[in-house]
Order: structure tokens, then sequence, then C-alpha cells
């Protein structure tokens, strides 16, 4: 399970990821992630709405979400807030497809980090 420290709690937290952070979107979540200056541990959290199902269903998705993160927290930069927005779609994927879809929208947002830090320290625009 993801650690409690790890667990995004406070609504500006969220606020501040999905308004200030880059987004990558798959069919089955969207991963929204903001890197701040500060030196914390990666902060996480989960929007699970009610169009991904009743309250059972949600449940399932959330627990299925903050497992899958728990492998992949070391892949986030410090200080960072990670939001991850479950589609309708997320109820019905398999552990796999999910777990591959979480993959590939991390990958986008950290590769997205990392070529708009370079620019910035080449000193290209």
């Amino acid at each position: 399970m993801l650690p409690s420290a790890s667990r995004m709690r406070r609504g500006d937290e969220f606020a501040d990821a999905i308004r200030r952070g880059q987004r990558a979107g798959r069919p089955t979540l969207v991963a929204h992630l903001n890197v701040r200056d500060s030196e914390g541990q990666p902060l996480v959290g989960f929007v699970v709405s009610k169009a991904v199902g009743d309250a059972v269903t949600r449940n399932r998705v959330k627990r299925r979400l903050r497992h899958l993160m728990q492998a992949r927290l070391h892949r986030l930069p410090r200080g960072s807030l990670l939001v991850v927005r479950a589609n309708p779609a997320a109820a019905s994927a398999r552990s796999e497809h999910l777990a591959a879809e979480l993959d590939i929208a991390l990958d986008r947002l950290l590769r997205r980090r990392g070529s708009a830090s370079r620019t910035l320290t080449d000193g290209r625009s």
C-alpha cells in the first residue's frame, strides 16, 4: 500500500497539481504532475468520480491505483504533487492494462519535465 506520508490529503494540494501541473491523458486515467521547489516527499492523490461506478467500484479502483503507485513512487521527483484521475474505463480495466497506462502517463510527464529543465539550463527557449 502507498505509505501514509506520501498520500495527498489537502484540497489546495490537489488544486495546485491540477491547475499548475503538466497533464498526460490515457483512456483509463489522467495524470497531473506539478514539481515544486520543496525538498519534501512526493505526494500522490487520487480522484475517482461517480462516473466510474458505485461506491464499491470506486473504492476498488482507488485501491488498485494506490497499489500500483507504491511501486512507482521512487520515480517521482522530490517535492512533486501527482494527481491520478480515473476515467470510467478504469472500472473494467485489468490490472496489467491499468499499470501499463499509468507507466505511459508517468513516462510522458517525466520526459516533458526533463526536456523543460534541459531547455532552461541550456539557455534555449
